[in-house]
């Protein structure tokens, strides 16, 4: 049993049956494990148990939900209903059937309703562990497609913010690929792992966007990666990176790791093709595949007026591109507040208003 098996159940047989007659929409989507089908017999250790989203569109049709929601059993399948879900109400015990407006919900997590419209600062802004929440999960319930709207308007990034987000990428990798071979050849061999272990994350994020997947958080970051399509040419080169006992070996594994994501990001069609062969880098004995060559090739195609204008504002001679929040900010306490993401707009690029969506 998963916990989305569970709480479709629990919906089906325990609330629905109370909410006859109350128009709304069903589902399990946001935070938890469960969302994204990672949850395991460790899981009911805590803030796990029967639950779900009941969107209504009226304050009227919410009062009534939660009265009838007060006739809920106190155990569904051997679980306790009513359990602390995190910092909910306080930390006391309640049913964690959360009733709310549908644009409340989306806005509540990621700072706008994306049925109007997302602009280039908002999908910047918003961080991919959201948006697989809100696109994973399960809908239990929708008649009128007000989950369906939102869901679809989340499912991928326009073509040019994803060419963005993929130069910026690539960009990343690129400013450390030679660090693994230089710090090892100066015999720091734990600062070559380090950046051996920093630049193999890139690249399992890079294969994300190469996928058109929304990449998690770090805690499952390994799992989803192993279920892409790519994961089977690339992942055993990352493995082989981090496991490593010397730097020669480390550079050569993330060398053919790169090459296979080169190659993938090539056969998108986002820019023109890029020789995807490592090389020496300049005059010294170290490989590299120098990834922000694939940075300015997607940058040359972008044509969307609002991401064009970006890219200029961050021209300093080349391509200075910090990417999306999760690309540039890597603290918990930012990228779990959807209010200090849009904040972030500023050093991300964009204007503020934007962000605001003004």
């Amino acid at each position: 049993m998963t916990g989305l098996q569970l709480c479709h159940r629990f919906y089906d047989r325990a609330v629905a049956p109370l909410l006859a007659g109350v128009p709304h929409a069903a589902g399990l989507l946001g935070d938890g494990s469960e969302v994204l089908g990672f949850d395991d017999a460790v899981s009911p250790d805590h803030d796990f148990g029967p639950r779900a989203q009941v969107f209504v569109t009226s304050t009227a049709d919410a009062e009534r939900a939660e009265v009838a929601l007060t006739r809920l059993p106190p155990r569904f399948e051997d679980f306790p209903v009513a359990f602390v879900r995190g910092s909910r109400l306080g930390g006391a015990a309640h049913h964690q059937v959360e009733v709310v407006t549908a644009p409340r919900f989306f806005t509540d997590l990621i700072g706008r309703d994306p049925v109007d419209g997302m602009t280039t600062a908002d999908w910047l802004t918003t961080p991919t562990q959201r948006l697989a929440t809100l696109t994973g999960g399960a809908v239990f319930h929708d008649p009128e497609g007000a989950l369906a709207r939102r869901r679809a308007a989340l499912e991928w990034y326009p073509d040019d913010v994803w060419r963005y987000v993929l130069a910026a990428a690539w960009l990343r990798v690129s400013q450390e690929e030679a660090f693994v071979g230089r710090t090892g050849s100066v015999g720091d061999d734990l600062g070559s792992a380090l950046v051996t272990a920093r630049v193999a994350r890139d690249l399992v994020r890079l294969a994300f966007l190469v996928e058109r997947r929304w990449a998690p958080y770090g805690k499952w970051l390994g799992s989803a990666f192993a279920r892409l399509p790519l994961a089977g040419r690339v992942g055993p080169h990352l493995t082989e990176a981090v496991r490593a006992a010397g730097w020669r070996d480390r550079e050569a594994a993330l060398c053919a790791a790169q090459r296979e994501l080169a190659v993938a990001t090539n056969r998108l069609g986002l820019a023109d093709p890029v020789d995807p062969e490592p090389r020496r880098f300049y005059t010294r004995d170290l490989r590299v595949l120098f990834g922000d060559r694939f940075t300015s090739a997607l940058v040359d195609r972008v044509t969307d007026p609002e991401v064009r204008a970006l890219i200029v504002r961050l021209d300093h001679g080349r391509p200075t591109l910090p990417g999306a929040i999760d690309q540039a900010v890597d603290s918990v306490e930012i990228l779990t507040r959807p209010d200090r993401c849009r904040a972030a707009a500023g050093l991300l690029g964009p204007e503020q208003e934007q962000a605001r969506g003004a």
